[in-house]
């Protein structure tokens, strides 16, 4: 659908009350944005990640809700694979500030960790993964978080660990 007739479109699906529409086409919009190379680039600088993981990490461990809001993209968007489990998906800072504060018992068990290249965080009790969180960053801002918690994957996991 070209943008010129998806506004009237959107329009008329919102007052019609039709969400199912207006948020489809959002999702198409926004998908569309980032294939166009509209979302930014994550940062690739280790050190710099490593600064805005750890500041999430403090920030969690505090229940410092304002402080983890801070370190996140307005639009940042939360991935949790359980496997078996379920998965769930969580979209906006201050939802995805409010879930970290919900699970802030488990920051003391993380480690930082490289996750397929970048700096993430593993989750450990006993020698054991828990979860694996991986982080992408842009602009100095976590855009997305993408966690691992299904126990059968996580038991096949070769973890590296950076030092704390």
């Amino acid at each position: 659908m070209k943008k010129s007739s998806a506004v009237p479109w959107l329009l008329r699906a919102a007052l019609e009350g039709d969400a199912r529409d207006v948020l489809a086409l959002l999702l198409v919009s926004r998908g569309h944005c980032q294939v166009q190379g509209r979302a930014p680039a994550p940062d690739t600088d280790l050190t710099g990640q490593r600064v805005i993981v750890d500041a999430f990490l403090a920030a969690a461990r505090g229940g410092d809700f304002e402080a983890l809001v801070s370190v996140l993209d307005p639009d940042v968007v939360a991935r949790s694979d359980g496997g078996a489990l379920g998965s769930l998906v969580r979209h906006g800072a201050r939802t995805v500030a409010g879930q970290a504060i919900a699970f802030a018992r488990f920051a003391q068990y993380a480690h930082p960790a490289l996750v397929n290249g970048t700096v993430g965080v593993v989750a450990t009790s006993e020698g054991r993964a828990l979860s694996v969180m991986s982080f992408t960053i842009a602009h100095e801002k976590v855009t997305a978080i993408d966690t691992l918690n299904d126990p059968e994957r996580l038991r096949r996991l070769d973890l590296s660990f950076l030092d704390s």
